[in-house]
């Protein structure tokens, strides 16, 4: 058993040396070859979480066995006990939070519809301005036409109703 604890530590730790510094390298190689692998269904099935528990269990359990008394099962169970509280750890701690923190300027103009906007070209009855509307974690310009045939002024704060080819159309929005 002392040798499955030392493969599950040694491996860790060399997973971990060599995605950090080779991890792109490999997986532009490759070309995706490896994708199968991934397990997107279950964020917390992330291979750091997978790899941190493993080398845990294999670390847990080579200490375990060395300097406790404790029988075989009684390893066994404490260095998976010790895995799963590593790894989940690592994942509550680490992958969860910087999942959360990315932010993206990307957007897709159908998200769009119901945002608040502000005319920064004037709107024709009949015709085309530009609109600023706020999306993802910044802000852009976009295209816009009314949608109710009313000449909407600059700085006249819209409502976007709806996206048809890649214009927004919009309704002057009543201050109440």
């Amino acid at each position: 058993m002392e040798a499955v604890f030392w493969g599950c530590l040694v491996g860790g730790a060399l997973y971990a040396i060599i995605s950090a510094l080779l991890g792109d390298l490999v997986g532009h190689a490759l070309g995706g070859v490896l994708d199968f692998l991934s397990l997107d269904g279950h964020p917390w099935l992330n291979p750091t979480t997978l790899v941190g528990g493993i080398t845990a269990f294999g670390g847990a359990g080579l200490l375990l066995a060395h300097y406790t008394a404790l029988g075989l099962a009684a390893v066994l169970i404490l260095a998976i006990l010790g895995g799963v509280v590593i790894g989940g750890s690592g994942y509550f701690l680490y992958v969860k939070p910087m999942s959360e923190s990315e932010n993206s300027i990307a957007f897709s103009e159908k998200d769009l519809s119901g945002k608040i906007a502000e005319v920064i070209t004037a709107i024709p009855a009949r015709g085309y301005g530009e609109v600023l509307v706020k999306a993802g974690a910044g802000h852009t310009n976009q295209i816009a036409a009314s949608f109710d045939g009313d000449p909407i002024p600059d700085g006249a704060r819209v409502v976007i109703v709806e996206v048809k080819e890649n214009t927004l159309y919009v309704s002057k929005l009543d201050p109440y």
